[in-house]
């Protein structure tokens, strides 16, 4: 079923689009929220949560593209649950290592609202991405917003581990002087 038809589901209100949305984007939604989540559990339960959320916020929003408007809701819940369960105790999660990666070319978010509004770095990392090659745009994409491990990048785009963490690092680094430039403290 083409996208355009499951958001007229939703907006009609229709049982089905929830039906036709697991069938279609299930599989993807769950590999962001196993990335995120141990526990498998919680991954399926973020899956659902994805489609309550995508009921309740279509109407009013249509999205462009459904993929990544699920994709983004999954990644969010299960975010959201990491960090709760992560209150209670800490690890070395392949999330806590990505986000870990970024710190240092991401504003500080107590400062954030002095500088720019999060929309406004956001437009200038989305602008910042554009400007990069294709591999590496995927590569950041996958490694930050996918959360995806260094070794699964370096077998996609067939590189060694070394590569891809020395990739990303320059990028980082690029983020960070482009950030700066326009004027987000860091």
């Amino acid at each position: 079923m083409e996208d355009t038809a499951i958001i007229d589901l939703y907006w009609a209100r229709s049982q089905q689009a929830i039906v036709v949305s697991e069938e279609k984007y299930g599989p993807y939604c769950h590999t962001i929220a196993r990335r995120i989540l141990e526990r498998e559990e919680d991954a399926e339960e973020c899956v659902n949560d994805t489609w309550l959320r995508a009921w309740n916020t279509i109407p009013p929003q249509r999205p462009v593209i459904l993929s990544a408007f699920f994709g983004k809701l999954t990644r969010n819940l299960s975010l959201d649950r990491w960090r709760r369960a992560r209150a209670a105790k800490r690890g070395g999660s392949q999330v806590e290592v990505a986000l870990h990666e970024l710190e240092d070319c991401l504003p500080d978010r107590s400062r954030l609202d002095e500088n720019l509004e999060a929309r406004e770095t956001a437009a200038l990392i989305s602008a910042f991405l554009r400007q990069q090659d294709q591999t590496d745009r995927a590569l950041f994409v996958r490694r930050y917003f996918h959360l995806e491990p260094l070794g699964e990048l370096a077998l996609r785009f067939g590189m060694t581990t070394g590569q891809v963490k020395s990739r990303l690092h320059r990028m980082r680094g690029r983020l960070k002087l482009e950030l700066e430039r326009e004027g987000v403290a860091i």
